[in-house]
């Protein structure tokens, strides 16, 4: 699928840091694929610029509520069960990908009960049941500026894997 933005929004957003940059380029992604990550915008996108929106949802979810949260909301297998935590080696976010890698073994371990239905007191109490993944949300949000930043870095070095400019 063919991103397009313009050289004048990019460099906007660039001003604006590395989340502002990211935002920028993952809307419009978001925006030519009509919205939503699913099975069908994911057949239309390159593994990059599927990456990238993955890293919005879990930036998202994680500094919401948590890994709890984002596998409560259906995003385990998607984070766990693919190759995420890989190519974000593969990019250079080292420290990143041995989180998501620490997360998964969690996931495998604990993810059927987070997943299942449940009322907003019961997930609120998923917290208190698997405190496992306290810690990790703890590292993604420390870590988060300096993970966001080597990420924009990277999509700035690699800006036509992920959009054509105009």
């Amino acid at each position: 699928m063919q991103v397009t933005i313009s050289d004048a929004r990019l460099r906007q957003a660039a001003a604006g840091g590395p989340a502002a940059f990211l935002q920028v380029v993952t809307d419009a992604i978001k925006a030519t694929a009509g919205g939503e990550l699913n099975a069908d915008t994911m057949s239309q996108l390159s593994a990059p610029q599927t990456t990238l929106w993955a890293y919005d949802v879990l930036r998202e979810e994680v500094m919401q509520g948590g890994f709890v949260q984002l596998i409560h909301n259906g995003w385990g297998p998607f984070f766990f069960r693919n190759p995420f935590a890989k190519l974000l080696r593969q990019w250079g976010l080292n420290e990143l990908g041995k989180l998501i890698y620490s997360a998964r073994e969690l996931y495998f371990r604990d993810g059927e009960r987070i997943e299942a239905d449940c009322t907003d007191d019961e997930f609120m109490a998923l917290y208190e049941q698997f405190p496992d993944f306290e810690h990790l949300d703890d590292d993604y949000i420390d870590g988060e500026e300096n993970y966001t930043a080597a990420l924009a870095q990277y999509v700035d070095e690699h800006l036509t894997d992920f959009v054509e400019i105009v």
